[in-house]
């Protein structure tokens, strides 16, 4: 391999570990990044990725709204947030596109009753059972930036 190729093949390498990607939770496992605890629960378990590609997991969206918050991340150095939800749990979804129930009848991991929903039928069906508001991304974390849940 002459050095121009050596070269190419280093930047290509360098480019594509730091691309971007949500990196699976490991359940039981993964610590949150906020507070600590272990993320055990695949309904709310979280993940923020920087542009850089470093990735934090969290077990609760009120904890990653948190950590954007006070000690997180730039929120314009942030790549991705996703988010597990009650109706798929265990898998990761673009957490902006996600709708969120707030109720107090359905508890969640930190105290914020913040519920994430995958389909917005499923938390309205939640919301009649249960009661509570339903939030976009920008609303819940208009709501609760600075509030603590622990």
């Amino acid at each position: 391999m002459n050095r121009i190729s050596s070269i190419l093949w280093l930047a290509t390498i360098a480019i594509t570990a730091c691309k971007p990607a949500i990196k699976p939770i490991e359940y039981g496992t993964d610590k949150c990044s906020h507070c600590r605890m272990s993320v055990v629960d695949q309904r709310f378990g979280c993940q923020l990725v920087t542009g850089k590609g470093k990735t934090y997991s969290f077990d609760a969206v009120e904890c990653m709204i948190q950590f954007i918050g006070t000690q997180g991340e730039e929120e314009s150095m942030i790549a991705i947030l996703a988010t597990n939800t009650l109706d798929k749990p265990g898998v990761l979804s673009d957490a902006k596109g996600m709708v969120y129930l707030v109720s107090e009848n359905m508890p969640s991991p930190m105290g914020a009753y913040i519920n994430p929903f995958y389909d917005n039928a499923a938390a309205l069906k939640n919301q009649q059972k249960n009661g509570g508001d339903i939030y976009t991304w920008d609303q819940l974390t208009e709501q609760f930036k600075g509030h603590s849940s622990h």
